[in-house]
């Protein structure tokens, strides 16, 4: 296995073998970086202790690693429903139905994983903290650009900015994916769906 080691700290780089990383994905999205062990990452990657130390140095080090890796696969899923052609309603409706379908149908992945890091980790660990700070950032101006275009074409209302009904939608959404994981009932989470989107 060719993995690549950071060469610089703060900021992780992604590694070679994906599957190793995705692996350990699963295992923070199920347990929490405190309640990950070395042996759960050792079971789920498939690795040695040994070679888990030595290919990615560090528990925390793996979990950057992982959370960068989940911050990718997430951002390029939503970037991919916002920037489609089609009326800006649409594609906020569709962002939304898509974060209930992958909390309900994958409750170990990516998604749940930078949730998680938000609600554990990111008043704690600094690196945590840049890594969401960026990722919420690019989600905030992908989403500034969409409620403008809405706006301008006469779609969605003016009684407040684009900077601030983006940030007000991504509570929402955030709000959303936090409720998805406590209920399992699809239509409750879509009756939320409808009422975040009413008044736009």
């Amino acid at each position: 296995m060719s993995v690549e080691k950071p060469t610089y700290p703060g900021r992780p780089r992604t590694f070679e073998d994906k599957d190793v990383i995705d692996a350990a994905v699963a295992v923070f999205s199920t347990h929490g970086y405190a309640g990950t062990s070395a042996q759960d990452l050792c079971n789920g990657t498939g690795l040695g202790r040994g070679s888990l130390y030595n290919a990615f140095g560090s528990k925390q080090a793996l979990y950057e690693q992982a959370l960068l890796r989940s911050h990718e696969q997430t951002m390029s899923a939503q970037l991919a429903i916002l920037t489609q052609s089609g009326p800006v309603k649409e594609r906020l409706h569709t962002l939304l139905l898509w974060g209930i379908t992958e909390d309900l149908s994958q409750p170990e992945q990516h998604d749940a994983m930078v949730l998680f890091s938000a609600l554990e980790q990111g008043s704690k660990d600094g690196t945590v903290a840049n890594l969401n700070r960026e990722y919420r950032q690019r989600l905030e101006q992908t989403l500034v650009l969409v409620f403008s275009e809405g706006q301008q074409n006469g779609e969605l209302s003016n009684k407040a900015s684009a900077l601030e009904m983006a940030r007000g939608f991504m509570a929402g959404y955030y709000g959303l994916r936090v409720l998805s994981k406590n209920i399992s009932d699809r239509k409750t989470l879509e009756d939320v769906v409808v009422g975040l989107l009413i008044n736009l």
